[in-house]
């Protein structure tokens, strides 16, 4: 019984990567990529889509992004959007697309990215520990009802915080390949 709830904590673990790796993936370092503006939400056709069902993001040069609309009459919303994102690019309206020049990085603003790239580790770190305690409570649950065995408890409590450290060691991991990545940009 333990082992089925340790088991099911690794596809709970697992999301919370995929969220923390799509969250840093649009933190900007210097070089460009689709990653930096797909998701933005544009307000078009009385509903928020996302950039990447309107319109071809493609990287003609390491510093720079093309977006073009399928429907030009979306322009404007996909303008509107981006400039209301936290992505820090301005766009260059240029015919029918999109024109975004990434600046080079001030050491500022690299501070500011590291500075949200902690915060975003530390949301998953909270969310790797509440689904623990969440677990840990039902491994005690378990054993107040005698559907588990104190042994088996404690089996489950040292099962169940060796997966809680390998993936706050995987996020520590993330987090500091990012950093090096947004540091040396």
């Amino acid at each position: 019984m333990v082992e089925n709830l340790i088991k099911n904590v690794e596809p709970k673990f697992n999301k919370v990567m995929d969220f923390l790796k799509n969250e840093i993936i649009s933190l900007r370092t210097g070089r460009a990529t689709p990653a930096l503006v797909e998701n933005i939400k544009v307000e078009v056709y009385g509903q928020s889509m996302p950039l990447s069902q309107l319109a071809t993001i493609s990287i003609p040069q390491s510093n720079m992004i093309i977006i073009q609309p399928w429907d030009k009459t979306t322009l404007p919303a996909i303008g509107k959007a981006i400039n209301a994102s936290n992505v820090g690019l301005n766009p260059i309206a240029d015919g029918d697309f999109y024109r975004l020049a990434l600046p080079a990085l001030t050491q500022e603003r690299r501070e500011q990215l590291i500075k949200v790239l902690k915060e975003k580790m530390e949301e998953a770190r909270m969310s790797i520990r509440n689904i623990r305690e969440d677990t840990w409570k039902e491994i005690q649950k378990m054993e107040k009802e005698k559907k588990i065995s104190e042994d088996e408890r404690f089996k489950g409590k040292e099962k169940l915080q060796k997966a809680t450290d390998d993936y706050i060691k995987k996020i520590e991991d993330i987090g500091i390949a990012k950093e090096k990545e947004i540091s040396s940009s």
